[in-house]
């Protein structure tokens, strides 16, 4: 009878360890299928109802409000999501802080990028993925001139922060996905604002990265000096320019100032009538930006945001001075993936290949 019980006991405990497991199996792999009991995974309730739809949420590890976190936003889609994964890659492997990735990618890239890093040295980072709702810039968007590119929906989800993440109520980095990340992202973290401002961003008057824009770096080069609208700011035309691809914001104070609702502004009065787009700065989501946060923003370290690497594909900078960059930005059309991008020896070095195949960088034979 005692040896009967304990057959009995050991297959409830086969049954009880096989249960447990499936159950976590089906944690890991189907998250929105499952009900949110769980403090690692999450779903937030955004402020459209078509949002639930598109979003997906991976929580791992890092509590989202957690003051010992590094909270790091990263926007990209389906041509460029090989950049963020390097981005990534290239951030945890230079620091030991606790790094929260907050990443926001078009629907079609929503599966590919979480079998990417799931499977990747990647697949221990802690993050949460969400696909960006285009209707949130449907009718808003008018590009006049510049790249077709900077139409893309998601080169405007940085405006949408809070939206996006409304649970997270301290600072966040935002960064372009044609970057690399060379120091500890604790620095860029702790950037200092001075007093009355939320967010910090690069000059583009100053520094090594003065020299190598096609552009004088005013203002005059991003909007229309002669609308009545921009002539009633009373900004000056002279105004160095700043770069929107990287900055470090405080989304609470983002929120209770409402950048959001400003930005969205601007955007759709640019479709009613030129605000911005046939200046050489080519429009896109920076002349908003520039607006709101004219003499409004502090400065982020030179060495934290050298950019232009983009702009052509001859080398730009020295391999010593690449060397001790902080970070590293291709802003313009010769990204690091690319055939003949400069310096992609550097992307390469942080780059995980993707297992389905679907994105490969470009290099020449």
């Amino acid at each position: 009878m005692i040896f009967e019980m304990g057959i009995l006991s050991t297959r409830k405990v086969g049954f009880l360890l096989a249960f447990v497991w499936i159950g976590t199996l089906c944690y890991i792999w189907l998250p929105d299928n499952l009900p949110d009991f769980l403090q690692h995974s999450t779903k937030s309730t955004p402020r459209s109802d078509k949002v639930d739809l598109l979003s997906s949420l991976r929580y791992k590890n890092a509590s989202a409000n957690s003051k010992e976190v590094i909270h790091v936003c990263i926007t990209s889609d389906k041509n460029t999501v090989g950049g963020m994964v390097a981005l990534m890659n290239s951030i945890v492997s230079n620091t030991k802080s606790r790094v929260k990735f907050h990443l926001v990618v078009d629907e079609e890239s929503m599966d590919h990028l979480s079998i990417w890093l799931m499977t990747s040295k990647l697949k221990n980072a802690s993050f949460e993925l969400k696909a960006f709702p285009p209707q949130w810039v449907e009718g808003k968007i008018l590009l006049r001139g510049g790249r077709k590119e900077l139409g893309s929906p998601l080169n405007y989800a940085r405006y949408y922060l809070p939206r996006l993440f409304p649970k997270l109520k301290e600072r966040i980095i935002f960064l372009d996905d044609d970057c690399i990340v060379q120091g500890d992202i604790r620095e860029l973290y702790n950037t200092p604002f001075k007093k009355g401002h939320i967010a910090a961003f690069s000059e583009d008057c100053i520094g090594v990265n003065k020299r190598l824009s096609r552009l004088t770096n005013v203002y005059a080069e991003y909007l229309d000096f002669k609308n009545p609208h921009i002539k009633e700011m009373k900004m000056k035309a002279t105004a160095c320019s700043f770069n929107t691809g990287v900055f470090v914001t405080d989304l609470r104070e983002w929120d209770k100032l409402n950048i959001t609702a400003q930005l969205e502004y601007w955007m759709e009065l640019n479709t009613k009538e030129e605000v911005y787009g046939n200046e050489r700065g080519g429009g896109g989501s920076q002349p908003p930006m520039m607006i709101v946060f004219y003499n409004k923003f502090s400065a982020i370290d030179p060495m934290w945001h050298v950019r232009y690497l983009g702009w052509t594909s001859g080398t730009s900078y020295s391999k010593k001075f690449v060397a001790k960059a902080k970070l590293l930005h291709w802003n313009g059309k010769f990204k690091p993936w690319g055939r003949v991008s400069q310096h992609h020896d550097v992307w390469d070095r942080y780059f995980l290949p993707d297992p389905g195949n679907r994105f490969k960088p470009m290099r020449r034979t």
